[in-house]
């Protein structure tokens, strides 16, 4: 399996206005290769404009509350570039789509590194952080999972949640749960503690 690197992206509409998503860019043979479901709005404007900026951040509540529609993060520009990166990004690259091997479900766009630059220090690990995305992660695909694996997941999830979340991290546990929870009330799903 690949390297992944959980990010945040931003590509440009075809007015120039930023649109920001979650994706997990895959490292392989010296390409970042982004893959986003068709449809999104993230593969029409990098079909469009082949060039995007991954921010790459540790607050968990940015990645909570893009997957539960919460867009609006701060961004900064680039000088020299055209797709600026989260204000909050401990680090950014620069990416130049090399070519796209065309899929049904998700193009794959191969991208080379143009530039890598660091913001702020990272201050290692967290497991809360981590359970976090992954729940998020989740949050994304509950059209795709039986009940029985995203209760399974979220289990164990939980337990990084309860013996490492600072306030942030259970803020941003609290959204994914959120909507993980509506996801059940509209199916009709009885909701676990």
């Amino acid at each position: 399996m690949p390297l992944i690197h959980e990010c945040v992206v931003t590509t440009l509409s075809p007015e120039g206005r930023p649109h920001i998503a979650p994706l997990g860019l895959i490292e392989e043979r010296g390409y970042w290769i982004a893959a986003p479901f068709r449809p999104s709005s993230t593969l029409q404007y990098l079909t469009q404009n082949p060039k995007l900026t991954a921010s790459f951040v540790d607050d968990a509540r940015i990645f909570a509350g893009l997957v539960t529609g919460r867009r609006n993060w701060p961004l900064t520009d680039i000088e020299g570039w055209p797709a600026p990166r989260l204000s909050a990004a401990l680090a950014h690259a620069e990416l130049v789509v090399a070519r796209v091997e065309e899929h049904e479900a998700r193009p794959r766009f191969f991208c080379r590194v143009r530039r890598i630059e660091s913001h702020r220090a990272f201050l290692g690990m967290n497991r809360a952080r981590a359970a976090v995305l992954e729940a998020a992660i989740l949050a994304t695909r509950l059209d795709m999972l039986s009940l029985e694996k995203i209760e399974s997941e979220l289990a164990y999830l939980q337990i990084a949640i309860d013996k490492t979340a600072g306030e942030a991290e259970r803020e941003a546990w609290d959204m994914v749960m959120e909507k993980i929870a509506g996801y059940k009330d509209r199916a009709k799903i009885p909701a676990t503690r």
